[in-house]
């Protein structure tokens, strides 16, 4: 399998406070889905190349919890995210909330599917729902899209591992 650099898409609508985010990966949905999943697949994907994570609580399932907190540089835990999941469809659909621990009172909704395509390649779509457009902007202001695009593209470079070890 060869690996192609696809582009993220990021994108806030003027009419409501949402971010989609949109994504194409060289790997069947089922294998996108099990690294969306799979605590110990999403610890080396999620996140910017300078972060690592640890995940310190993982349920998958309809009404389980997550969290993990990301460190680098000798600095554990500098962020800690948690939320719960709503709903875990297997290979297509998965909701959950998340909360930054910075921002308690903030929590969105965000709901990702898989698309299967054709060559047995799938497009991610991510859309969450934020309480108001001021908290939207500062997400994305935040720096938000180095660490979608930069995860997105070590998950290219895990997929790539995962479907050859198959």
């Amino acid at each position: 399998m060869t690996t192609t650099q696809h582009e993220t898409e990021i994108a806030a609508s003027p009419d409501v406070p949402t971010i989609t985010i949109t994504r194409e990966f060289d790997a069947p949905r089922e294998l996108v889905f099990r690294a969306w999943t799979e605590p110990d697949l999403v610890a080396r994907w999620m996140g910017p190349r300078s972060v690592t994570m640890n995940i310190t609580q993982w349920d998958c399932r309809r009404g389980g919890s997550w969290a993990y907190s990301a460190g680098r540089e000798g600095e554990d835990g500098f962020a800690t995210f948690y939320g719960s999941f709503h709903d875990v469809r297997a290979p297509e659909r998965l909701v959950q909330t998340f909360t930054w621990e910075g921002a308690p009172d903030s929590v969105s909704l965000e709901t990702m599917t898989l698309e299967e395509l054709p060559g047995g390649r799938t497009r991610c779509v991510g859309v969450s729902v934020v309480d108001s457009f001021e908290v939207r902007d500062a997400i994305l202001s935040s720096g938000m899209d180095t660490g979608v695009i930069e995860g997105f593209e070590q998950l290219d470079e895990l997929l790539e591992t995962l479907e050859t070890s198959r």
